[in-house]
């Protein structure tokens, strides 16, 4: 069994003149060949040693994506240490302090962005011996060190010390801790989950169960490179085929380097995209803005061409079969007209997105799916290093998350840990060689979701035939009415979310109470939009209370009558609504760093608007609450 190094050298061997990855510094995207990503790894590596890395010695990485980032990680690993990816997205609190500490680093490998934050808490991570800057800047502290100096010791390592490389690079065994990646964050104590060699690449062996990737594509790693889906199937696996990985050029903040990646798509011309929904929802959104912008004839010529196409492609599996071969023609002119200037802003190659972090909803799949460019929504998590499931360009059934993997058993369990027939729901079970060893000093966590090697997920689903796995929402997060029947909000907050232009974001709560109340965070662009159109001062409550009842219609909608009616259980919808005054964003830390809503965090920063939800009062929707928090909104 091989381990990451032996993969990384392998595709040298084979792919040594292929471009490995792509940067942009300055005015154009510069390539760097295996071959020479070999030299640069081992030169950092030698440094590495001389600055006195051990084998099993943890070693943080907080930059944005970049070359040095990967070259950083495998030189961690050829030295046999081990690495602590860590998100760029973490403030100077607790929580990097936490991840520095509990994982016992014993340096950071830092950029110049997220060096300042290093710094202000230096005298809070005492075992750091040194901090390693990827970048120049005009002042180092004491205990800092440029890269490009580490690089310089490697270029003149003796013998003995390229020996002691060698040696170490040999001695890796494929069931030793690669890295240990942390939690994104739900609760106060994250968990550092350790990933060994074999778990990746293992994980990597099972992504290409019914997929492949030709050496001469390339993907744009959009993603964070230290979260999991990026980590294994944009950079290793890409890296074992002898493909190309191309990063977005950093800007000075987060939001300037996003602003880039529109610009380095058309730069790159990527052939396969990662994506998660919050960036689909947003290349959504944009698109469809550039196609209102050319007025109400392309708007409803577009529209046309979407429900065409989607039932041209039916449910993916079934595309082109039967009656839906009429509409082939149509589908293929609604491409050549509009379609192929859309897949133009993608760069012109992209083949399909692969989409993972979250559920997807199956309304945004059949979008892009009518485009041309499929989104096909995988499933996994961390502790798989990630994937267990997904679609792909052979087997697809859209609103599923795909085919599980080859290699992996897997189960659908009741709370008593007994196996489910097909069709029925239950926790999500696996067993596999991707499969965490545990989690970092964290004995009583690992045992309760590792049982006789089974990993129990805490995800909800169910299988159909052919393998193909439902993903319905997190355990933790179901609703639970007060006769203990539960279910998954996800769906329902995905799907109102999708459907209703004035909504932004939505936390549904029941925890053993009379109903399901709602808390709601509105589209601001949208909302102001409305209010400019039909003259409304929001300083006036009988103005604030026609917004309201816009928001009342639209809701009514998905109940008996509406012509939503049908689409869920009307039992678990919403019977209250509380509008809050702030968005949940990292800043309150009520979303984590894939963006997902962090619903205990939430319930506990909200509590008081909770328990307002369940008094007489607010199941009026133009209570004085609503009115205030609207106000507060918009000032």
């Amino acid at each position: 069994m091989k381990n990451l190094i032996d993969l990384f050298e392998d595709s040298v061997f084979n792919f040594p003149n292929n471009t490995f990855l792509w940067e942009k510094k300055d005015k154009q995207f510069e390539s760097t060949t295996y071959k020479k990503a070999h030299e640069l790894v081992n030169t950092f590596a030698l440094g590495l040693l001389q600055l006195g890395i051990k084998p099993n010695d943890k070693v943080s990485l907080l930059s944005e994506g970049r070359n040095d980032w990967l070259i950083s990680e495998l030189a961690i690993l050829i030295n046999g240490a081990i690495s602590v990816p860590l998100s760029t997205k973490l403030d100077a609190d607790i929580d990097l302090i936490f991840r520095i500490n509990h994982s016992d680093s014993k340096f950071i490998i830092t950029s110049k962005q997220q060096l300042i934050k290093v710094r202000k808490i230096a005298n809070q991570i005492p075992n750091i011996e040194k901090i390693i800057v990827l970048d120049l800047l005009t002042d180092l502290k004491s205990n800092e060190i440029y890269k490009k100096d580490i690089d310089e010791l490697g270029k003149k390592a003796s013998d003995v010390q390229i020996n002691e490389l060698k040696k170490r690079r040999q001695n890796i065994n494929c069931n030793q801790v690669a890295t240990i990646s942390y939690t994104s964050g739900t609760t106060a104590d994250p968990k550092g989950i350790m990933l060994t060699h074999r778990n990746y690449t293992a994980n990597i062996e099972q992504a290409f169960s019914y997929i492949e990737i030709p050496q001469h594509y390339i993907t744009l790693a959009v993603l964070p490179w230290d979260h999991a889906f990026a980590h294994t199937a944009s950079l290793y696996s890409f890296m074992h085929k002898g493909a190309s990985i191309a990063s977005v050029q950093v800007g000075g903040n987060q939001l300037e380097t996003l602003k880039n990646f529109s610009n380095n798509m058309l730069e790159i011309k990527p052939h396969v995209l990662m994506s998660v929904p919050a960036i689909a929802k947003n290349f959504r959104k944009n698109i469809e803005k550039g196609i209102i912008s050319k007025g109400s004839f392309t708007w409803h010529l577009f529209n046309l061409g979407l429900k065409t196409s989607n039932f041209y492609i039916g449910n993916g599996a079934n595309k082109a079969k039967g009656l839906r071969l009429l509409a082939k023609p149509l589908h293929l002119l609604f491409d050549k007209i509009i379609y192929q200037k859309i897949k133009e802003k993608f760069g012109g190659n992209l083949k399909f997105f692969i989409g993972g972090g979250a559920l997807l909803d199956s309304d945004l799949q059949r979008f892009f799916f009518a485009l041309g460019v499929p989104m096909y929504q995988g499933y996994g998590l961390t502790e798989a290093a990630p994937i267990i499931s997904a679609n792909t360009p052979t087997f697809h059934i859209i609103g599923t998350s795909g085919k599980v993997v080859n290699n992996l058993d897997i189960k659908i369990c009741d709370e008593n840990g007994n196996a489910l027939p097909i069709g029925k729901q239950g926790e999500i079970v696996i067993k596999g060689e991707n499969v965490m060893a545990g989690y970092w000093k964290n004995e009583e966590a690992s045992r309760e979701v590792l049982k006789e090697g089974w990993l129990y997920t805490g995800d909800m689903g169910y299988l159909q035939k052919n393998n193909y796995l439902n993903v319905l929402g997190r355990f933790k997060s179901l609703l639970i009415s007060s006769d203990g029947e539960k279910y998954s909000p996800e769906g329902i907050e995905e799907g109102l979310i999708d459907h209703l232009p004035w909504l932004d974001q939505i936390m549904l709560h029941n925890n053993q109470n009379p109903y399901t109340i709602a808390l709601l965070v509105l589209n601001k662009e949208f909302c102001k939009s409305y209010i400019n159109q039909h003259n409304l001062d929001i300083t006036n409550d009988n103005d604030i209370n026609k917004l309201i009842h816009h928001f009342q219609h639209d809701l009514a909608q998905y109940k008996k009558g509406g012509k939503h009616h049908n689409l869920f259980p009307h039992r678990w919808l919403p019977s209250v609504y509380i509008i809050l005054d702030e968005a949940f964003t990292e800043e309150n830390k009520l979303v984590n760093s894939t963006m997902k809503i962090v619903r205990g965090k939430i319930e506990t920063y909200h509590k008081k608007m909770i328990e307002f939800a369940y008094t007489p009062e607010a199941k009026n929707i133009s209570n004085s609450t609503n009115i205030k928090n609207i106000r507060r909104f918009f000032s």
